[in-house]
């Protein structure tokens, strides 16, 4: 088992499945941060009883404010070497995450990124998250700076250094579009990696909108004139 590598986990509203996912994890990585963004179910609950650290927010704020608040967390944990950000809903594989810590160790890559349109599709995606998907890549390569294949996956794995110096501002799903700008501002070394995310009824029900790519969008727009 490996404790030199944090996941930190986002939850709303997953107390079907946290659980399970945490204790999956927990097989292979001892340290696990998983922050309650103020579900109204028995997330917290089954977070304990998966045996991650559970850090509770006050108020609903979002999954770019979960991410923030559980690489901050990170920070205090010793001898940590890299951090993994890991979706609640059970669509990311451990295989995948191995395969990037390899990278990463052998290429010595400040970041690693999955992306699910290199190699093997994604199973169960639909014709209509996979359009949305390919606008808001399109969008984010234009906008960005970094030119990547899936520009909205949240499985990364990043050095320390890289978790000690981020400062995601953006609490919501347009924190993956600053975290590309994270990138190219601080100059950090970055490859992509196939991955493969399983798309099941529970988390297809629960995934992302297409009004999340507008909003993303103009959200990234507006911090451009902004500045």
């Amino acid at each position: 088992m490996r404790s030199d590598v944090a996941f930190v986990i986002p939850v709303y509203n997953e107390g079907k499945v946290v659980k399970d996912v945490i204790e999956s994890v927990r097989e292979h990585y001892s340290e696990v941060v998983a922050v309650n963004d103020c579900s109204t179910d028995d997330s917290a609950a089954q977070i304990q009883a998966g045996g991650a650290y559970l850090v509770n927010h006050p108020i609903n704020m979002g999954q770019g404010a979960a991410l923030q608040t559980g690489i901050e967390f990170v920070r205090t944990l010793p001898g940590i070497r890299y951090v993994v950000t890991f979706d609640a809903d059970g669509q990311h594989r451990l295989e995948d995450v191995a395969t990037m810590l390899e990278v990463i160790e052998r290429e010595g890559k400040d970041m690693v990124l999955g992306s699910r349109f290199l190699g093997t599709e994604a199973v169960g995606m639909s014709r209509s998250k996979r359009s949305v998907l390919k606008a808001a890549i399109a969008f984010s390569n234009a906008t960005s700076g970094v030119k990547l294949t899936d520009t909205h996956n949240g499985l990364r794995v990043f050095t320390k250094r890289v978790a000690d110096e981020i400062n995601i501002s953006m609490p919501d799903m347009s924190h993956a579009s600053e975290i590309l700008e994270i990138i190219r501002r601080n100059k950090y070394t970055y490859c992509e990696v196939p991955v493969q995310i399983i798309y099941t009824d529970y988390s297809r029900a629960k995934g992302q909108q297409a009004i999340n790519a507008v909003n993303i969008a103009f959200d990234t727009l507006l911090r451009k004139v902004a500045r």
